[in-house]
C-alpha cells in the first residue's frame, strides 16, 4: 500500500514543471533553502560527471568503501526497476516508509513551486543523507554538470569526470567541446579532479577549465594508469605497481572505471582504504544492467533452456556501442542476436555501426512501458539494414525472444536503453537490491 502511495506522489511531483529537463540551479537552491540546506550537512562528497561509466565508477567506489568498513551514501539515476534505487543511505536502497516521509517533507517545503522531478528528488536524497551518519557521499550528476541539480555542492572532497562523448546534444551543446565545458562545471578550486580517459578535444577543454579555477588534475594515462596483464588488473601510481584481480563488472572498459574509483578514494587519505580492501571491492562490485548475464528467470529461461546465453547492457550512445563492440570482440564466433530498443532522441546508427560486423540478426522493439519515448522500430530496422545487419521488427520483447528461440543457439544481447534494461530485469525477476 505504501509503495502505491509513493508512486502516486511521485507522479504528482512530475507535474510541478512542464518540462522533464530544464537545466538550472535556482529552483533547487530555493527548495534546499526551505529545507535548511541539507547539502551542507552531508558527509564529504565525491561528485561524478561524464558520459559513460559514471554508474560503474560509483559502484566500484561503493564496494571498495564497504570493504574498508566505510559507510557510503549513494545517489544515482535513472533507476532500473523502482525509484527507491536512486537513493541509497549507507549504500542500501531506501525503504518505502523513509521515502514516503521524504516525499512529503520535500513537497511541503516546495509549496507547489515550479521544480523539475529530478530537482525535487535530488533534494530528497540530500535530505536523507544529511539525516543519516556516514563516511562519504557518492554523487552522480543527472545530466551535464554546470547546471545539474547536484551541482550545488560548493566544496566536494573530490570530483571525477569519466569519458565524455556526444550525447544529449539538445541540452549540452552540439560539439564535444561544448559538452565537455558543461561537464567541467563540477570542477572546484583546489579540489582534486580525477579525469578518466578523454578524447583530445575534451581533455583540452577540461585542462583549460581546471587551470582557470586552480583545480589540481589527476589524469588517467598520465598521473595514474591501469591495464590488463596476465589475467590481472595492474594499477600504477606514484607508489608503483599494484596488482589487483580483474574487476567483477564485465567488460574491458571496466578497468578504466575501476582505476578512476581507486584514484578518487586515494584522495581521501583514509588509512582504512588499502590494497587489500580495494581488492575485495573489485571482486564484489555489482552494477545491474551493464554487461550483465541474465539468470534463468521468467523472461530468460526459455532461451537458456534452448542453449542460449542471454546478456543485458543499457548502453545507448555511440561511445557505448564502441565499448560493447570491444567486449564482444573477445567472444567466440557463436551467433550473436541483438534485441534493440532505444529512446527516440538517440543515435541508432552511431550505436550500431561498431557492432555491425558481429551481429547475426537484430530485432527492433518498442521499450516496454515507454512506447511514446521509443525510437520508431521501422526506422531502427531501416538503419540496421543500411549497415548490412539482418534486421526485423518485433512488437514486444517476448515476441523477439520467441523469434530468436527458433534460431541456431548462440548469444542474445538485449541493449539500447537503460529503460529497456529496467524492464528486462523486472520481467526476469532480477530487481536491483
Amino acid at each position: 500500500m505504501l509503495f502505491l502511495e509513493n508512486n502516486a506522489l511521485l507522479k504528482r511531483l512530475k507535474k510541478l514543471h512542464p518540462l522533464t529537463i530544464d537545466l538550472s540551479l535556482g529552483r533547487i537552491e530555493r527548495l534546499l533553502g526551505a529545507l535548511g540546506n541539507p547539502q551542507n550537512s552531508m558527509p564529504p562528497v565525491i561528485h561524478v560527471a561524464g558520459t559513460n561509466g559514471k554508474g560503474s565508477t560509483l559502484a566500484f567506489m561503493n564496494a571498495m568503501a564497504r570493504a574498508a568498513g566505510l559507510k557510503a551514501h549513494l545517489y544515482t539515476s535513472p533507476h532500473l526497476v523502482r525509484f527507491n534505487e536512486r537513493i541509497r543511505p549507507k549504500g542500501r536502497i531506501i525503504g518505502d516508509a523513509r521515502l514516503s516521509a521524504l516525499l512529503r517533507d520535500c513537497e511541503d517545503a516546495n509549496d507547489g513551486g515550479p521544480i523539475t522531478f529530478f530537482e525535487i528528488t535530488t533534494a530528497m536524497a540530500f535530505l536523507a543523507f544529511a539525516q543519516t551518519k556516514a563516511d562519504i557521499t557518492l554523487l552522480e550528476t543527472g545530466l551535464g554538470g554546470r547546471l545539474d541539480a547536484t551541482n550545488v555542492i560548493t566544496r566536494p572532497a573530490a570530483c571525477v569526470i569519466t569519458p565524455i562523448s556526444i550525447d544529449h546534444q539538445q541540452f549540452l551543446g552540439r560539439t564535444l567541446g561544448e559538452i565537455a565545458g558543461e561537464k567541467a562545471g563540477i570542477l572546484r578550486p583546489s579540489v582534486p579532479a580525477i579525469i578518466g580517459p578523454q578524447h583530445p578535444i575534451a581533455a583540452q577543454v577540461l585542462a583549460q577549465h581546471a587551470k582557470k579555477l586552480g583545480t589540481p588534475m589527476i589524469r588517467q594515462g598520465i598521473d595514474f594508469k591501469a591495464s590488463f596483464k596476465n589475467a590481472a588488473m595492474v594499477y600504477h601510481d606514484n607508489q608503483g605497481d599494484h596488482i589487483f584481480p580483474t574487476p567483477a563488472l564485465s567488460g574491458a572498459h571496466q578497468i578504466a572505471n575501476a582505476a578512476n574509483a581507486i584514484a578518487a578514494l586515494d584522495t581521501l587519505h583514509d588509512r582504512r582504504i588499502t590494497d587489500k580492501t580495494i581488492k575485495r571491492g573489485l571482486e564484489s562490485a555489482h552494477w545491474p544492467g551493464r554487461m550483465q548475464r541474465l539468470k534463468p528467470g521468467k523472461l530468460a529461461k526459455p532461451l537458456l533452456d534452448a542453449g542460449f546465453e542471454v546478456w543485458l547492457d543499457g548502453g545507448h550512445n555511440p561511445a557505448a556501442g564502441r565499448a560493447l563492440a570491444k567486449n564482444l570482440s573477445h567472444w567466440d564466433d557463436r551467433p550473436l542476436y541483438l534485441i534493440l530498443g532505444m529512446v527516440h532522441s538517440k543515435d541508432t546508427q552511431g550505436f550500431l555501426k561498431p557492432l555491425a560486423s558481429r551481429v547475426s540478426a537484430l530485432w527492433a522493439i518498442p521499450i516496454p512501458g515507454s512506447p511514446h519515448a521509443s525510437h520508431d522500430t521501422v526506422q531502427m530496422v531501416k538503419t540496421a539494414r543500411q549497415l548490412n545487419i539482418a534486421a526485423h521488427e518485433a512488437r514486444s520483447l517476448e515476441a523477439a525472444i520467441a523469434k530468436i528461440k527458433s534460431r541456431k543457439p548462440g548469444r542474445v544481447m538485449i541493449t539500447g536503453s537503460l529503460y529497456l534494461a529496467g524492464a528486462v530485469l523486472a520481467a526476469n525477476g532480477e530487481a536491483p537490491k
